[in-house]
């Protein structure tokens, strides 16, 4: 089974089981809903994920505080400190048409209008107005690719394929 990280406990929150979580999903109203399921990996034996219910849920400055269903003391939830939560894949939201996951986007071959293979997408960041796709290409210097629909014609993640069109200035490296 796939999981998929949405946040990291970094501490507890007072005396009544509570913890405080860093979030790092886009879907935070919906990962830490009260009654949603959550895994964690229980620091003592490591890799045994650990599947918990949230009993509440709610913001505190730039954290979100939860409790798990049936612990409700300080003692019964300090274990998960340091403890990053997940979601399954079956868990995972659809997104609306032309939406990604990163995951789906990574590994993907990037063709060019004239059907040359760039490379391949090995990171995407987020620096700003959109996303950026590092392209990994052999014998040059990365390709920074900016997600703008300019350049990006299509996106066809059952072939393992993007297709762009590669704007003047956009290659540093060109020939």
């Amino acid at each position: 089974m796939a999981f998929y990280t949405i946040g990291k406990i970094v501490n507890t929150q007072g005396l009544k089981g509570e913890l405080r979580v860093i979030s790092s999903t886009d879907f935070p109203e919906t990962r830490f809903k009260v009654g949603s399921k959550v895994y964690v990996t229980a620091k003592v034996s490591g890799a045994h994920q650990e599947s918990l219910t949230i009993a509440s849920s709610r913001t505190h400055k730039n954290f979100i505080l939860i409790s798990f269903e049936g612990m409700k003391d300080i003692n019964l939830v300090e274990k998960y400190k340091g403890a990053e939560l997940f979601v399954t894949e079956a868990q995972q939201q659809k997104l609306p048409a032309g939406q990604y996951y990163y995951r789906e986007i990574i590994g993907l071959h990037v063709i060019d209008e004239q059907g040359q293979d760039i490379g391949v997408i090995s990171e995407v960041m987020a620096p700003g107005a959109n996303d950026v796709w590092v392209v990994k290409r052999t014998g040059k210097s990365d390709l920074l690719l900016p997600v703008i629909d300019q350049v990006v014609k299509e996106v066809d993640v059952e072939n393992g394929v993007v297709h762009i069109e590669m704007m003047a200035g956009l290659d540093t490296d060109e020939d």
